[in-house]
């Protein structure tokens, strides 16, 4: 895929987000590797007033290369870069679901087995920091260590992928884990696959080829 496509794909994915209703307004933003650095969404712009020129390209640094202003999350794209080569796109949203356990600080445990499809035995939700600022940075590079996706404490959700459609697919998926929890904690506080069942489905979840493509069989 070309700069160009790249670009288009992201605007693209940008009002797929809204339409999904993981995302409202322009509350989210969205990164994709490419050579030399990142193209990521401008600050503050209408997705349906969005054309391929508007989409900014940072260095891996964060210095613009090319566009305007880009995203107030830029710091926390670019850091996840830089931490996980293995990925090549992040999709952050202000998800209805996953927001609110995030006001609560409320992490996504191992309350379904498609958990796994974000790393691990659980979904962390980061501390609280102002948007844009370093700290939060940190704290959702410490998050997403040995995760492909968090929540973020008041603000909202992040999920990353080795491409775009895989981090598109991984946030939609990880908002429905948050609509369930949710709903399940209507009933009660529901019981968490152990430890030992998550390694096994993440196990066979490698084995179907699940990671870094946002599928899986059954």
């Amino acid at each position: 895929m070309d700069n160009l496509d790249t670009r288009r794909a992201i605007i693209e994915a940008c009002l797929a987000m809204n339409k999904s209703r993981i995302n409202q307004g322009t509350s989210g933003n969205i990164s994709v590797r490419c050579d030399g650095g990142l193209l990521i969404t401008p600050l503050g712009m209408p997705y349906d007033l969005m054309q391929p020129q508007d989409i900014v390209f940072l260095s891996d640094d964060g210095a613009v290369l090319d566009g305007g202003k880009p995203s107030s999350e830029w710091q926390f794209h670019c850091a996840v870069m830089k931490a996980r080569p293995d990925k090549g796109a992040m999709v952050h949203t202000h998800a209805p679901f996953c927001t609110m356990l995030a006001i609560h600080q409320k992490p996504i445990p191992a309350v379904h087995y498609m958990v796994a499809a974000a790393g691990g035995h659980d979904i962390p939700c980061t501390p609280y920091a102002v948007f844009g600022s370093k700290a939060l940075s940190d704290h959702v590079v410490r998050a997403l260590t040995n995760r492909d996706a968090c929540l973020m404490a008041h603000h909202g959700m992040i999920a990353i992928g080795a491409d775009l459609p895989a981090a598109m697919a991984l946030a939609i998926e990880v908002e429905a884990l948050a609509r369930q929890y949710h709903g399940a904690l209507q009933i009660g506080t529901p019981e968490v696959l152990s430890p030992e069942e998550m390694d096994k489905v993440s196990e066979k979840m490698r084995t179907y080829g699940y990671a870094g493509r946002g599928k899986t069989k059954e």
